[in-house]
Protein backbone atom coordinates (compact mmCIF):
# COMPACT_ATOMS: atom_id res chain seq x y z
CA UNK A 1 0.00 0.00 0.00
CA UNK A 2 1.18 3.50 -0.78
CA UNK A 3 2.64 5.11 2.40
CA UNK A 4 0.59 8.29 1.91
CA UNK A 5 -2.62 6.27 1.52
CA UNK A 6 -1.68 4.18 4.54
CA UNK A 7 -1.14 7.32 6.65
CA UNK A 8 -4.49 8.74 5.50
CA UNK A 9 -6.19 5.45 6.37
CA UNK A 10 -4.66 5.46 9.85
CA UNK A 11 -5.85 9.04 10.43
CA UNK A 12 -9.38 8.24 9.25
CA UNK A 13 -9.60 5.07 11.33
CA UNK A 14 -8.05 6.73 14.41
CA UNK A 15 -10.17 9.87 14.37
CA UNK A 16 -13.28 7.96 13.27
CA UNK A 17 -12.76 5.38 15.97
CA UNK A 18 -12.49 8.07 18.68
CA UNK A 19 -15.59 9.90 17.46
CA UNK A 20 -17.50 6.63 17.14
CA UNK A 21 -16.49 5.51 20.63
CA UNK A 22 -17.59 8.72 22.34
CA UNK A 23 -20.83 8.92 20.33
CA UNK A 24 -21.86 5.30 20.85
CA UNK A 25 -20.88 5.24 24.52
CA UNK A 26 -23.01 8.33 25.19
CA UNK A 27 -25.94 6.86 23.25
CA UNK A 28 -25.77 3.60 25.23
CA UNK A 29 -25.41 5.51 28.51
CA UNK A 30 -28.28 7.95 27.87
CA UNK A 31 -30.69 5.73 25.89
CA UNK A 32 -30.14 2.21 27.22
CA UNK A 33 -28.55 2.15 30.67
CA UNK A 34 -29.93 5.35 32.24
CA UNK A 35 -32.67 6.80 30.02
CA UNK A 36 -33.89 10.26 31.04
CA UNK A 37 -37.55 9.31 31.10
CA UNK A 38 -40.08 7.72 33.41
CA UNK A 39 -40.35 8.06 37.18
CA UNK A 40 -36.57 7.65 37.67
CA UNK A 41 -35.54 10.24 35.06
CA UNK A 42 -33.83 12.55 37.57
CA UNK A 43 -31.87 9.76 39.25
CA UNK A 44 -30.87 8.26 35.88
CA UNK A 45 -29.62 11.64 34.64
CA UNK A 46 -27.57 12.11 37.80
CA UNK A 47 -26.04 8.62 37.48
CA UNK A 48 -25.27 9.14 33.81
CA UNK A 49 -23.49 12.41 34.58
CA UNK A 50 -21.42 10.65 37.23
CA UNK A 51 -20.34 7.92 34.81
CA UNK A 52 -19.80 10.13 31.75
CA UNK A 53 -16.36 11.52 32.80
CA UNK A 54 -15.07 7.97 33.20
CA UNK A 55 -16.15 7.18 29.63
CA UNK A 56 -13.90 9.99 28.42
CA UNK A 57 -11.05 8.94 30.70
CA UNK A 58 -11.26 5.22 29.93
CA UNK A 59 -9.27 5.20 26.62
CA UNK A 60 -6.46 7.20 28.22
CA UNK A 61 -6.48 5.00 31.34
CA UNK A 62 -6.38 1.82 29.26
CA UNK A 63 -3.55 3.21 27.13
CA UNK A 64 -1.57 4.32 30.19
CA UNK A 65 -2.11 0.97 31.85
CA UNK A 66 -1.09 -0.91 28.73
CA UNK A 67 1.94 1.18 27.80
CA UNK A 68 3.15 2.43 31.20
CA UNK A 69 1.88 0.41 34.16
CA UNK A 70 2.21 -3.05 32.59
CA UNK A 71 5.81 -2.48 31.32
CA UNK A 72 6.85 -1.35 34.81
CA UNK A 73 5.63 -4.54 36.46
CA UNK A 74 6.91 -6.69 33.58
CA UNK A 75 10.36 -5.07 33.83
CA UNK A 76 10.37 -5.56 37.61
CA UNK A 77 9.55 -9.25 37.11
CA UNK A 78 12.29 -9.63 34.47
CA UNK A 79 14.81 -8.01 36.82
CA UNK A 80 14.10 -10.76 39.35
CA UNK A 81 14.45 -13.61 36.84
CA UNK A 82 17.24 -15.17 34.79
CA UNK A 83 16.60 -17.62 31.96
CA UNK A 84 13.02 -18.04 33.17
CA UNK A 85 14.02 -18.84 36.76
CA UNK A 86 13.35 -16.63 39.75
CA UNK A 87 16.68 -15.46 41.19
CA UNK A 88 15.60 -12.64 43.49
CA UNK A 89 18.14 -9.82 43.69
CA UNK A 90 20.93 -11.74 41.95
CA UNK A 91 20.68 -9.57 38.83
CA UNK A 92 21.04 -6.44 40.94
CA UNK A 93 24.07 -7.93 42.70
CA UNK A 94 25.62 -8.88 39.35
CA UNK A 95 24.98 -5.37 38.01
CA UNK A 96 26.54 -3.69 41.03
CA UNK A 97 29.61 -5.88 40.67
CA UNK A 98 30.40 -4.43 37.23
CA UNK A 99 32.75 -1.47 36.86
CA UNK A 100 30.73 -0.16 33.89
CA UNK A 101 27.64 0.23 36.07
CA UNK A 102 29.47 2.38 38.61
CA UNK A 103 31.06 4.34 35.77
CA UNK A 104 27.59 5.06 34.42
CA UNK A 105 26.37 6.06 37.90
CA UNK A 106 29.29 8.47 38.36
CA UNK A 107 28.73 10.00 34.94
CA UNK A 108 24.98 10.34 35.52
CA UNK A 109 25.64 12.14 38.81
CA UNK A 110 28.04 14.49 37.00
CA UNK A 111 25.43 15.11 34.30
CA UNK A 112 22.80 15.76 36.99
CA UNK A 113 24.98 18.41 38.62
CA UNK A 114 26.21 20.22 35.51
CA UNK A 115 23.45 20.09 32.86
CA UNK A 116 20.38 21.30 34.86
CA UNK A 117 22.45 24.01 36.54
CA UNK A 118 24.04 25.26 33.31
CA UNK A 119 20.84 25.03 31.26
CA UNK A 120 18.78 26.86 33.88
CA UNK A 121 21.45 29.53 34.42
CA UNK A 122 21.94 30.19 30.69
CA UNK A 123 18.18 30.10 30.13
CA UNK A 124 17.60 32.64 32.92
CA UNK A 125 20.37 34.87 31.56
CA UNK A 126 18.96 34.66 28.02
CA UNK A 127 15.42 35.37 29.26
CA UNK A 128 16.55 38.48 31.11
CA UNK A 129 18.73 39.85 28.30
CA UNK A 130 16.38 39.15 25.40
CA UNK A 131 13.54 40.96 27.17
CA UNK A 132 15.69 44.11 27.27
CA UNK A 133 16.55 44.40 23.57
CA UNK A 134 14.42 45.44 20.61
CA UNK A 135 15.08 42.30 18.59
CA UNK A 136 14.56 40.02 21.57
CA UNK A 137 11.95 37.85 19.83
CA UNK A 138 14.38 37.06 17.01
CA UNK A 139 17.09 36.22 19.53
CA UNK A 140 14.66 33.96 21.42
CA UNK A 141 13.77 32.16 18.20
CA UNK A 142 17.45 31.48 17.48
CA UNK A 143 18.13 30.27 21.04
CA UNK A 144 15.03 28.08 21.03
CA UNK A 145 15.80 26.60 17.59
CA UNK A 146 17.94 23.67 18.92
CA UNK A 147 14.80 22.36 20.66
CA UNK A 148 13.46 21.54 17.17
CA UNK A 149 16.47 19.30 16.47
CA UNK A 150 16.47 15.68 17.57
CA UNK A 151 19.12 14.53 20.02
CA UNK A 152 20.72 12.40 17.30
CA UNK A 153 20.74 15.31 14.85
CA UNK A 154 22.32 17.59 17.46
CA UNK A 155 24.88 14.89 18.24
CA UNK A 156 25.90 14.68 14.58
CA UNK A 157 26.30 18.48 14.46
CA UNK A 158 28.48 18.57 17.56
CA UNK A 159 30.46 15.51 16.50
CA UNK A 160 31.50 17.51 13.44
CA UNK A 161 32.47 20.40 15.74
CA UNK A 162 34.72 18.01 17.70
CA UNK A 163 36.04 16.27 14.55
CA UNK A 164 39.77 15.53 14.33
CA UNK A 165 41.84 15.18 11.15
CA UNK A 166 45.55 14.29 10.78
CA UNK A 167 48.09 17.09 11.22
CA UNK A 168 48.79 17.39 7.49
CA UNK A 169 45.08 17.88 6.64
CA UNK A 170 42.77 20.86 7.04
CA UNK A 171 40.68 20.65 10.19
CA UNK A 172 36.93 20.73 9.53
CA UNK A 173 36.12 20.57 13.25
CA UNK A 174 35.62 24.02 14.79
CA UNK A 175 37.32 23.06 18.06
CA UNK A 176 40.53 21.91 16.40
CA UNK A 177 40.48 24.77 13.89
CA UNK A 178 40.47 27.19 16.84
CA UNK A 179 42.91 25.14 18.89
CA UNK A 180 45.58 25.22 16.15
CA UNK A 181 45.47 29.03 16.20
CA UNK A 182 47.25 28.99 19.57
CA UNK A 183 51.03 28.64 19.55
CA UNK A 184 51.95 29.19 23.20
CA UNK A 185 52.64 32.95 23.13
CA UNK A 186 51.18 35.77 25.18
CA UNK A 187 47.80 35.43 23.46
CA UNK A 188 47.63 31.75 24.38
CA UNK A 189 48.55 32.51 27.99
CA UNK A 190 45.89 35.21 28.19
CA UNK A 191 43.05 33.26 26.55
CA UNK A 192 43.81 29.73 27.76
CA UNK A 193 45.24 30.35 31.23
CA UNK A 194 44.59 33.80 32.68
CA UNK A 195 40.96 34.40 31.63
CA UNK A 196 39.74 30.82 32.27
CA UNK A 197 41.65 30.82 35.56
CA UNK A 198 39.98 34.05 36.71
CA UNK A 199 36.55 32.76 35.65
CA UNK A 200 37.00 29.45 37.51
CA UNK A 201 38.38 31.30 40.55
CA UNK A 202 35.32 33.58 40.60
CA UNK A 203 32.99 30.58 40.37
CA UNK A 204 34.96 28.81 43.12
CA UNK A 205 34.66 31.82 45.44
CA UNK A 206 30.94 32.07 44.67
CA UNK A 207 30.41 28.39 45.57
CA UNK A 208 32.39 28.78 48.81
CA UNK A 209 30.32 31.84 49.70
CA UNK A 210 27.14 29.87 48.92
CA UNK A 211 28.25 27.00 51.17
CA UNK A 212 29.08 29.43 53.98
CA UNK A 213 25.73 31.22 53.57
CA UNK A 214 23.93 27.89 53.96
CA UNK A 215 25.93 26.76 56.98
CA UNK A 216 26.13 30.08 58.87
CA UNK A 217 22.45 30.18 60.05
CA UNK A 218 22.82 26.68 61.50
CA UNK A 219 25.97 27.69 63.38
CA UNK A 220 24.06 30.66 64.79
CA UNK A 221 21.27 28.36 65.98
CA UNK A 222 18.61 29.44 63.46
CA UNK A 223 16.38 27.38 61.15
CA UNK A 224 16.03 24.38 63.43
CA UNK A 225 13.38 22.70 61.27
CA UNK A 226 14.44 19.21 60.20
CA UNK A 227 13.76 19.63 56.50
CA UNK A 228 15.36 23.08 56.42
CA UNK A 229 18.52 21.81 58.12
CA UNK A 230 18.68 18.80 55.79
CA UNK A 231 18.25 21.02 52.75
CA UNK A 232 20.98 23.37 53.92
CA UNK A 233 23.37 20.50 54.61
CA UNK A 234 22.73 18.93 51.19
CA UNK A 235 23.09 22.31 49.46
CA UNK A 236 26.34 23.09 51.28
CA UNK A 237 27.74 19.62 50.53
CA UNK A 238 26.87 20.03 46.85
CA UNK A 239 28.47 23.49 46.75
CA UNK A 240 31.64 22.14 48.40
CA UNK A 241 31.79 19.22 45.96
CA UNK A 242 31.50 21.57 42.99
CA UNK A 243 34.09 23.81 44.65
CA UNK A 244 36.49 20.87 44.88
CA UNK A 245 35.95 20.12 41.19
CA UNK A 246 36.60 23.75 40.28
CA UNK A 247 39.72 23.84 42.46
CA UNK A 248 41.01 20.81 40.53
CA UNK A 249 40.26 22.63 37.27
CA UNK A 250 42.05 25.74 38.50
CA UNK A 251 45.20 23.79 39.35
CA UNK A 252 45.06 22.09 35.95
CA UNK A 253 44.60 25.39 34.10
CA UNK A 254 47.65 26.87 35.82
CA UNK A 255 50.02 23.88 35.77
CA UNK A 256 49.16 21.66 32.77
CA UNK A 257 51.39 21.67 29.70
CA UNK A 258 49.12 22.30 26.73
CA UNK A 259 49.93 20.41 23.49
CA UNK A 260 49.99 23.39 21.15
CA UNK A 261 49.98 22.69 17.43
CA UNK A 262 48.54 19.17 17.77
CA UNK A 263 44.92 18.35 16.78
CA UNK A 264 43.06 16.90 19.77
CA UNK A 265 40.69 13.93 19.80
CA UNK A 266 38.28 15.68 22.14
CA UNK A 267 35.80 12.83 22.55
CA UNK A 268 38.42 10.27 23.61
CA UNK A 269 39.83 12.29 26.51
CA UNK A 270 38.46 10.73 29.75
CA UNK A 271 36.63 13.00 32.17
CA UNK A 272 36.70 16.02 29.84
CA UNK A 273 34.82 14.19 27.09
CA UNK A 274 31.79 13.93 29.39
CA UNK A 275 31.66 17.72 29.51
CA UNK A 276 31.89 17.87 25.71
CA UNK A 277 28.83 15.60 25.57
CA UNK A 278 27.01 17.66 28.19
CA UNK A 279 27.48 20.77 26.03
CA UNK A 280 25.10 19.24 23.48
CA UNK A 281 22.26 18.81 25.98
CA UNK A 282 22.88 22.24 27.52
CA UNK A 283 22.68 23.73 24.00
CA UNK A 284 19.32 22.04 23.47
CA UNK A 285 17.73 22.64 26.88
CA UNK A 286 18.75 26.29 27.26
CA UNK A 287 15.99 27.30 24.83
CA UNK A 288 13.38 25.42 26.85
CA UNK A 289 14.54 27.06 30.10
CA UNK A 290 14.60 30.49 28.44
CA UNK A 291 10.99 30.30 27.20
CA UNK A 292 9.57 29.19 30.57
CA UNK A 293 11.64 31.63 32.64
CA UNK A 294 10.95 34.51 30.26
CA UNK A 295 7.21 34.04 30.85
CA UNK A 296 7.84 33.93 34.60
CA UNK A 297 9.92 37.13 34.52
CA UNK A 298 7.17 38.95 32.65
CA UNK A 299 4.76 37.90 35.38
CA UNK A 300 6.76 39.64 38.12
CA UNK A 301 4.63 42.53 39.47
CA UNK A 302 5.89 45.93 38.32
CA UNK A 303 5.10 47.38 41.76
CA UNK A 304 7.91 45.40 43.39
CA UNK A 305 10.42 46.56 40.77
CA UNK A 306 9.34 50.20 41.10
CA UNK A 307 9.63 49.96 44.89
CA UNK A 308 13.16 48.56 44.55
CA UNK A 309 14.10 51.41 42.18
CA UNK A 310 12.77 53.99 44.64
CA UNK A 311 14.89 52.38 47.37
CA UNK A 312 17.99 52.88 45.19
CA UNK A 313 18.53 49.27 44.06
CA UNK A 314 20.79 48.73 41.05
CA UNK A 315 19.90 46.36 38.15
CA UNK A 316 21.83 43.45 39.70
CA UNK A 317 20.06 43.84 43.03
CA UNK A 318 16.68 44.08 41.31
CA UNK A 319 17.37 40.90 39.35
CA UNK A 320 18.85 38.74 42.12
CA UNK A 321 16.94 40.08 45.13
CA UNK A 322 13.56 41.00 43.62
CA UNK A 323 12.92 39.02 40.44
CA UNK A 324 14.68 35.71 41.12
CA UNK A 325 13.04 35.09 44.55
CA UNK A 326 9.59 35.65 43.01
CA UNK A 327 10.16 33.18 40.15
CA UNK A 328 11.96 30.58 42.28
CA UNK A 329 9.09 28.02 41.98
CA UNK A 330 9.36 28.25 38.19
CA UNK A 331 13.14 27.87 38.37
CA UNK A 332 12.69 24.72 40.46
CA UNK A 333 10.20 23.28 37.94
CA UNK A 334 12.57 23.99 35.03
CA UNK A 335 15.50 22.50 36.98
CA UNK A 336 13.64 19.30 37.87
CA UNK A 337 12.23 18.89 34.35
CA UNK A 338 15.72 19.09 32.84
CA UNK A 339 16.92 16.69 35.57
CA UNK A 340 14.42 14.08 34.35
CA UNK A 341 15.69 14.54 30.78
CA UNK A 342 19.27 14.07 32.02
CA UNK A 343 18.43 10.84 33.85
CA UNK A 344 17.08 9.40 30.59
CA UNK A 345 19.91 10.71 28.35
CA UNK A 346 20.80 8.07 25.79
CA UNK A 347 20.85 9.31 22.19
CA UNK A 348 23.73 11.76 22.64
CA UNK A 349 26.06 9.24 24.24
CA UNK A 350 25.13 6.49 21.78
CA UNK A 351 25.61 8.69 18.71
CA UNK A 352 28.85 10.38 19.80
CA UNK A 353 30.89 7.86 21.82
CA UNK A 354 28.69 4.76 22.29
CA UNK A 355 29.75 4.77 25.94
CA UNK A 356 33.46 4.42 25.14
CA UNK A 357 36.31 6.32 26.81
CA UNK A 358 34.57 6.36 30.19
CA UNK A 359 31.42 8.17 28.98
CA UNK A 360 28.90 5.43 29.79
CA UNK A 361 25.54 6.50 31.28
CA UNK A 362 22.72 4.44 32.80
CA UNK A 363 20.38 4.43 29.80
CA UNK A 364 23.19 3.40 27.43
CA UNK A 365 24.31 0.73 29.92
CA UNK A 366 20.74 -0.62 29.98
CA UNK A 367 20.64 -0.69 26.16
CA UNK A 368 23.96 -2.53 25.94
CA UNK A 369 22.82 -5.17 28.42
CA UNK A 370 19.35 -5.74 26.99
CA UNK A 371 19.87 -5.52 23.25
CA UNK A 372 23.54 -6.28 22.71
CA UNK A 373 24.48 -8.70 25.46
CA UNK A 374 20.86 -10.01 25.57
CA UNK A 375 21.11 -10.06 29.37
CA UNK A 376 17.49 -9.20 30.07
CA UNK A 377 17.82 -9.65 33.81
CA UNK A 378 20.63 -7.13 34.38
CA UNK A 379 19.20 -4.82 31.70
CA UNK A 380 15.82 -4.79 33.43
CA UNK A 381 17.53 -4.19 36.79
CA UNK A 382 19.27 -1.12 35.39
CA UNK A 383 15.94 0.08 33.97
CA UNK A 384 14.42 -0.17 37.45
CA UNK A 385 17.32 1.88 38.86
CA UNK A 386 16.57 4.63 36.32
CA UNK A 387 12.89 4.53 37.27
CA UNK A 388 13.73 4.76 40.98
CA UNK A 389 15.89 7.83 40.32
CA UNK A 390 13.23 9.53 38.19
CA UNK A 391 10.20 8.81 40.42
CA UNK A 392 11.03 11.18 43.35
CA UNK A 393 11.57 14.05 40.93
CA UNK A 394 8.25 13.33 39.19
CA UNK A 395 6.46 13.24 42.55
CA UNK A 396 8.11 16.52 43.52
CA UNK A 397 7.01 18.15 40.26
CA UNK A 398 3.41 16.96 40.68
CA UNK A 399 3.39 18.15 44.30
CA UNK A 400 4.65 21.61 43.31
CA UNK A 401 2.17 21.85 40.42
CA UNK A 402 -0.77 21.04 42.71
CA UNK A 403 0.54 23.41 45.36
CA UNK A 404 0.65 26.27 42.84
CA UNK A 405 -2.86 25.45 41.62
CA UNK A 406 -4.17 25.62 45.16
Amino acid sequence: MNPALQALLVIVIGVGGCVGYFFLSNVILDKVLFPARGPNAGRNTSRANMIRPWLFLMPAMVALGLYLAYPVFATLWLSLNRDGNFVGLANYASMMGEAKFWESMRNNMLWLIVVPAASTAFGLLAAQLTDRIGWGNIAKSLIFMPMAISFVGASVIWKLIYDTRPVDQAQIGLMNALWLKFEGGIGSTLLLRLLPGLLVLAMLLLLLWTAWSLIRPMMAGGNRGGWIVAGRVVGAALALFLGYELATWLVGIVTNDLPYGEPQTWLSQPYWNSFFLMAVLVWIQTGFAMVILSAALRGVPEDTIEAALLDGANPFQIFFQVKVPQIMPTIVVVWTTITIVVLKVFDIVLAMTNGQWETQVLANYMYDKMFRALDWGVGSASAMIIMLLVTPILVWNVYNARKEMR
